[in-house]
């Protein structure tokens, strides 16, 4: 079980390309979950469940876990994971919820002010998706792709928390 946590963990920060900013969401910090996750036509815990698990792991796991997202720029939140998004990232609409170190690439196919239709490449995938902006609070992501030869999908729903990022830094 602890397996598919990380690897639907993995997954869904991996396939989280470019969540391009539009020029009026809010600089702080957001809260990112997902649902809906497959891989190769199976379902994968929801991010509700996978925090769930990861609360069981022995603390030192679970430190450790949590160690390598700090790392990232990503933290445990109640819903999923939270990312800090700076005013300048948002200002100049580059919002790279991806490890800037993956090696990912993405661009932006098609833009309105409530919908940007986007591709990405990876060195081990690619894929395509959208984000509609429901307000400078919320939007939501579909994403689907192959990663690491297996093909998947999910869906995401991010939501501002609060301006202040605390220690979290930008990625």
């Amino acid at each position: 079980m602890r397996i598919s946590v990380l690897k639907g963990l993995s997954l869904a920060l991996c396939l989280l390309p470019a969540l391009a900013g539009a020029q009026a969401i809010q600089p702080g910090l957001w809260e990112i979950s997902s649902s809906a996750m497959q891989v190769d036509g199976q379902a994968l815990p929801d991010m509700q469940q996978m925090l769930e698990q990861l609360k069981n792991l022995p603390p030192e796991q679970r430190q450790m876990m949590e160690q390598m997202m700090a790392k990232q720029g990503v933290q445990l939140g109640d819903q999923g994971v939270r990312i800090c998004m700076s005013e300048a990232q948002i200002e100049a609409q580059d919002i790279p919820l991806q490890d800037p170190k993956s090696g990912c690439s993405h661009e932006i196919t098609e833009r309105s002010a409530e919908l940007w239709k986007f591709r990405f490449s990876c060195p081990d995938g690619q894929g395509e998706g959208e984000t509609r902006f429901l307000s400078d609070k919320e939007f939501t992501t579909q994403v689907q792709g192959t990663y690491g030869g297996q093909s998947g999908s999910m869906n995401s729903h991010a939501r501002w928390i609060a301006a202040d990022c605390g220690g979290l830094q930008p990625r």
